[in-house]
């Protein structure tokens, strides 16, 4: 039986969730919403390509499809009271031959700056390290990206590495990648 990543995942403020069929006409409105917000960072995320609430369709079908592959897990994170949608989390497999996983995420435009997206973070290195027997972890950010930064750090992430100007942003700069770790031995070692 191959493990896979709980649906569910509570904290204190937040259920984490996987998408289901019924969350398209929702999804649609918030990606238009963090179209301008997610522009910069996120500009391959799946939310960038919905432009109609039937692309919002495809997008949350897709992501069903994945989890029951066990391939990728996308999870929308929402406050328990009121329920409101705050961020996105995606989690993939990397590295099959050491068990590596790496996390994405962003985090909702009216639901910034609040550690949101730094609990949720918490919650799913903590379950992919007991339940998938994650031996590591990565994220990746744009150098410029204070508060994805803000969160890998937080979250105990090492940073490992930096590749400098590999990016070309709309704007015409350039802007790197930081690279950045967390091994089981670390997580377990708190």
């Amino acid at each position: 039986m191959v493990s896979t990543l709980s649906p569910v995942i509570i904290t204190d403020c937040l259920i984490l969730r996987s998408y289901t069929f019924g969350d398209e006409r929702w999804y649609y409105r918030m990606s238009q919403r963090n179209r301008t917000h997610l522009e910069r960072y996120e500009s391959e995320n799946p939310v960038m390509a919905i432009k109609t609430e039937e692309d919002a369709k495809k997008i949350i079908a897709d992501f069903v499809n994945e989890w029951k592959k066990g391939s990728h897990y996308f999870m929308g994170v929402f406050l328990k009271e009121p329920e409101q949608f705050v961020a996105q989390l995606y989690i993939g497999l990397v590295n099959p031959n050491v068990n590596e996983y790496g996390i994405g995420f962003f985090s909702d435009v009216e639901h910034e700056g609040r550690g949101f997206v730094t609990e949720a973070v918490n919650a799913v290195v903590k379950s992919l390290f007991e339940m998938l027997n994650a031996h590591r972890i990565r994220i990746e950010t744009d150098d410029t990206n204070v508060r994805s930064i803000g969160v890998a750090e937080r979250c105990g992430f090492v940073r490992e590495g930096h590749i400098r100007e590999n990016k070309k942003n709309p704007d015409g700069t350039y802007s790197g990648t930081l690279y950045y770790g967390l091994l089981r031995s670390e997580f377990f070692a708190k």
